[in-house]
């Protein structure tokens, strides 16, 4: 298999490096990590960041406006799933599956930009999107808008053997046994992370188990000030979020385990894996 890496969404928040570690300015850069799997049978987007109607209709309750305006959010066509697909040669219609670690705006954005793909989650994800949107955070993380038009569901629930002492699903619908969901509760009721095993290892999308970089890779857990907030404001499960974060951060030290890790939104990560050389 081979895997693409796409950034599908920039943010620029105030406060520079008191987000990114590294910004010189004021304005910081995050990024929408988001993975293109290469299949015999189909090609697997692992999250779409924000999509074409997000980018040309932004206000018409697909982006938040407060986490617009928090985020510094900056929507750009090119940035879109589906533009760097076709700049790869290929069209919606061969992107059978999509595979999301959560469904918040920055993650789901574009799925429908894929009419004919399968989208595949955590059930427990499903059951919080359609019952739990009330309070400030719920409210706006999860926009009914964005997935009107999908269709084709498959939900689960953690089973099979476990991977690496995470839970896992295994054998999900339509797709190669080297792709997996692994629950890891916390940031969302239903976020999970997806590893893929590629000819060199594993590589775990970890979705938004962790935000920075230095957060796993060390035995001290080191975090910008900025995400560190975001993190603990957008959390539903603190003891949950916090625990998966401590056993990815020891697998990631697990040099016997062959696993390489990427998060969501660390720009350096994100251009680290872009350019082939996995952190």
């Amino acid at each position: 298999m081979r895997v693409h890496h796409l950034n599908c969404g920039t943010d620029c928040p105030f406060g520079g490096a008191f987000f990114d570690g590294r910004s010189k300015g004021a304005l910081g850069h995050l990024v929408c990590h988001c993975l293109l799997i290469e299949t015999d049978t189909g090609l697997v987007l692992v999250d779409t960041g924000y999509g074409l109607k997000d980018v040309k209709r932004p206000f018409e309750g697909r982006i938040p406006k407060p986490f617009a305006a928090m985020l510094n959010i900056r929507l750009r066509e090119e940035e879109t799933a589906i533009r760097q697909i076709e700049r790869l040669g290929f069209s919606a219609r061969d992107v059978r599956h999509i595979v999301l670690t959560h469904l918040d705006f920055d993650h789901a954005g574009g799925l429908e930009d894929f009419p004919e793909a399968t989208v595949h989650l955590m059930g427990a994800e499903m059951t919080s999107f359609r019952k739990d949107r009330q309070g400030f955070v719920m409210t706006n993380r999860y926009r009914p808008m964005q997935i009107d038009e999908v269709h084709s569901w498959r939900t689960y629930e953690p089973q099979g053997e476990p991977w690496f002492g995470f839970s896992a699903v295994r054998q999900l619908e339509g797709l190669p046994p080297e792709i997996l969901l692994i629950p890891l509760k916390g940031h969302t009721q239903g976020h999970a992370g997806v590893a893929v095993q590629t000819g060199t290892g594993w590589l775990l999308h970890a979705g938004d188990a962790y935000f920075y970089r230095d957060e796993v890779r060390r035995p001290d857990r080191r975090c910008t000030p900025g995400l560190r907030f975001y993190q603990n404001m957008m959390e539903v499960d603190r003891a949950s979020r916090l625990h998966n974060q401590q056993r990815l951060r020891e697998l990631s030290l697990d040099g016997s385990a062959g696993v390489r890790m990427i998060c969501a939104h660390d720009v350096v990560e994100y251009e680290a894996a872009a350019a082939g050389r996995l952190l």
